[in-house]
Parts: C-alpha cells; sequence; structure tokens
C-alpha cells in the first residue's frame, strides 16, 4: 500500500479502539497512509486473543467461499510485513509443512513417510493439506508488537492505555470517552475491541459478536531441536463413549509447540483478564500431546502456559467490517474467528481505505459490512409486527361476528 501522507492537508484524525492484531494493523495502516493515529487499548498490547493464538497463516484453505480473496490478500500482506519487519528474527515468521492426523489410546503407531520423526505416537497419518509455499506461521504476540513498535516510530501513532466507555458521533466529528472522564475527539473512530465491540454502548442492538472460548498449552520439549516446522490438524478419539475432539499443533522457533482445542461460546465478562481456563480442558491438552509424540510427554517438557482467550465471532462466520449503521464516521472491525490472525493485515488496510478513501480496494468488504445485521432485525421486527396485526384483525372479527 503506498504512503499517501501529504504536508498540504491536515491530516484526518481516526482514534482507533483495540490493540489486538486487527486494531494494531488498522492504525499501522491508517498512519502510513496519513492519518494521525491514536490507539486506544484498556490492558496491554495483544493482551486478550492475540496473544494466546496459535498464530497460523494460509493461502488457501478459505477458497470457494466469501473469505476467499480476504484470505489470499493478506497471506500476501503476511509476506511483504515479514520483509518489511524482519519477520523471522522479530517474530517467528517462518512457512510450514501442515499435515491432518488421527489418533486415539487404541491407535497403532504409524511409520508414514509424511509424518516427521517426531510424530512417533499412536498416530494414524491423514495427508498434507499445506506446503511451504502456501502455510506459514507467526509468534502473534510479537507480530503485534512489531507492528505497534513500527506504527509508532515511523509514523507516529499514539498509544492511550484506558478503558472505552462511549462513542458520541456529532456533526463533524466523534466523541470516545473513556474512563475516568475523559475524551477523546477525532474526524473518525474504528472500534476493534473482538468479543467487547458490542459491549460498547449502544452498539448491542446493531450487531452482536459473541466469545468463544479456545484453550491453549505451551510446551517446550527437553529436546526442542528434534522438533521440525510441521503443524498437525488433529483429530483425537477418545477411549471413553465421547465424540472426536480436534487439536491442532503448531511447533515454533522458539524451541516450543504451541498446542490448541476446541472452542465453546462462553459469557463476556468485563474485562480480558477475566477469562480463565478450565482444567479439565488443559490436561486434555497435555494428555493429547503425550499421546502424539514422546517427545511431548510430561516428563519430557516444561510447561510454558496454560491459557484461554476468547475468539470474537458472529452469527454467519464472517468478520463484521464497515460503517456501523446510524453512526457516521463511526467504524468497525470485529467478530474474525478462526483466521483473524490471517485476516489481521488485509483487515487494516482495507479498514485505512475505507476510513480515507471512502471505499476499500484491497477486497471487497459488501458481505462483511455491518448493516446486513440490520437487514435481518428488520425482517424480524416486520414479521412479528405483521404477526401481532393478524392477531388483532381475527380477535376484532370474532367480537364483531
Amino acid at each position: 500500500m503506498d504512503d499517501n501522507r501529504s504536508q498540504d492537508h491536515q491530516p484526518k484524525r481516526v482514534v482507533v479502539c483495540g490493540g489486538g492484531i486487527i486494531g494494531v494493523c488498522t492504525a499501522y495502516f491508517l498512519a502510513k497512509k496519513g492519518a494521525a493515529v491514536t490507539l486506544i487499548e484498556r490492558s496491554s498490547i495483544a493482551g486478550a486473543a492475540s496473544g494466546k493464538a496459535g498464530a497460523f497463516l494460509a493461502l488457501h484453505m478459505c477458497d470457494d467461499g466469501p473469505l476467499s480473496s480476504l484470505a489470499r490478500a493478506s497471506f500476501g500482506l503476511h509476506c511483504s510485513l515479514a520483509k518489511e519487519l524482519d519477520g523471522p528474527r522479530s517474530y517467528g515468521y517462518r512457512p510450514l509443512t501442515t499435515l491432518t492426523i488421527s489418533m486415539g489410546e487404541s491407535e497403532v503407531p504409524s511409520k508414514s513417510p509424511i509424518l516427521p520423526p517426531w510424530v512417533d505416537g499412536q498416530v494414524k497419518p491423514g495427508e498434507i493439506i499445506g506446503t511451504t509455499e502456501n502455510t506459514a506461521q507467526i509468534h502473534l504476540g510479537l507480530f503485534t508488537q512489531s507492528v505497534l513498535a513500527k506504527a509508532v516510530t515511523d509514523y507516529g501513532v499514539e498509544v492511550l492505555t484506558a478503558v472505552v466507555e462511549n462513542v458520541q458521533v456529532e456533526e463533524e466529528s466523534v466523541v470516545v470517552k473513556v474512563g475516568g472522564g475523559g475524551v477523546i475527539g477525532g474526524d473518525a473512530v474504528v472500534l476493534a475491541l473482538g468479543p467487547w465491540t458490542s459491549k460498547v454502548l449502544g452498539l448491542s442492538s446493531k450487531f452482536k459478536v459473541h466469545g468463544k472460548k479456545v484453550h491453549s498449552v505451551v510446551l517446550e520439549p527437553k529436546d526442542g531441536d528434534a522438533i521440525t516446522p510441521h503443524a498437525l490438524f488433529a483429530t483425537y478419539y477418545p477411549a471413553q463413549n465421547m465424540g472426536p475432539v480436534d487439536p491442532d499443533f503448531f511447533p515454533r522457533p522458539t524451541r516450543d509447540v504451541y498446542i490448541c482445542g476446541p472452542s465453546v461460546e462462553v459469557e463476556i465478562p468485563d474485562r480480558p483478564e477475566l477469562v480463565f481456563p478450565d482444567p479439565e480442558s488443559i490436561e486434555m491438552l497435555k494428555r493429547v500431546a503425550g499421546i502424539v509424540s514422546s517427545y511431548l510427554t510430561n516428563d519430557n517438557v516444561t510447561i510454558k502456559s496454560e491459557e484461554a482467550g476468547l475468539m470474537p465471532c458472529t452469527d454467519d462466520e464472517l468478520p463484521i467490517m464497515g460503517e456501523v449503521p446510524g453512526m457516521k464516521r463511526c467504524y468497525v472491525a470485529s467478530g474474525h474467528g478462526y483466521w483473524g490472525i490471517l485476516f489481521g493485515p488485509a483487515s487494516g488496510v482495507a479498514m485505512a481505505e475505507l476510513v480515507l478513501d471512502g471505499h476499500a480496494s484491497v477486497v471487497d468488504l459488501d458481505c462483511f459490512g455491518p448493516t446486513r445485521f440490520v437487514i435481518k432485525v428488520t425482517i424480524s421486527e416486520y414479521v412479528v409486527i405483521a404477526r401481532i396485526s393478524l392477531r388483532f384483525m381475527h380477535v376484532r372479527f370474532i367480537v364483531q361476528f
């Protein structure tokens, strides 16, 4: 994306709310494009899901659907950013081979040539679904911090630690009210607060962003050099009479292995610090790790972290990006779901273009606009009103008869 800053015009003042990957990428590309940006984060940068996700990138795994162009554009931007920010050194960017496996306590270990040597447990190989040409990984927390550091140093982004309480749209500007009575003014605001986005006063009636809790563990093997860069999408069949579970394994350049489990929708707490892991889910992930590899059994690893994060999701599993209906100059970028880490850069570019140019060229945002929820609500309300009217007419007919 070109740097279109001009010395002849007063820069547009944009407030970005949220210090996760979507908010940080939006702030970065807005500032690079010439805006004067203030980023507001309530706790720490990448302190919620953006610091606890597996950070897997794939060029092709969203093909044949409405997310395809967003995924492909963003995969390319991740590659460009890795060159610009020295990604391999700064945040562990590297290509991966990706494969599927299935496993269970009764499975016989396989000698399949597609399995890396460290996958020596009770595993049945599936297929290779990604190569070093179309799948990669990053360390998400380090990526988000690296992008923000560049935005602050090179493009003057200001970072404010505060809780966003309300957004007011005025005739020619917006006002963001924060905890403690503070007020930040701007020409536009972008809300990128993850699952907390629709908690901003007045927005819950316009769209809904859910929170799905995803558990993860990070294990550091004693022989970390033996773990090659192979991502595993697994299906685990427990010995008990239970349904299958789908954990993902992502070895990282930091000589550890990130493992995450399935997601479950939960109530969104008041702040990210109140998202706690469930002990049984953590134990399941550690047990599965030992089934996959002898290098990952309890006796052969140091546990670096046991965490849970809230993944922002929507009812139709598409992100929400666009101007909030009825609120001029107030924009939203949230609900990116499982692929939010992949989508971060292209979402940032698209929001920067939308705010500053009036439209996005990097990707078509029509199917991601928040107006799709308003239309659904309007239709539902119309149906309810119609039913009430019919019932009233029926009662009147009976009484008159």
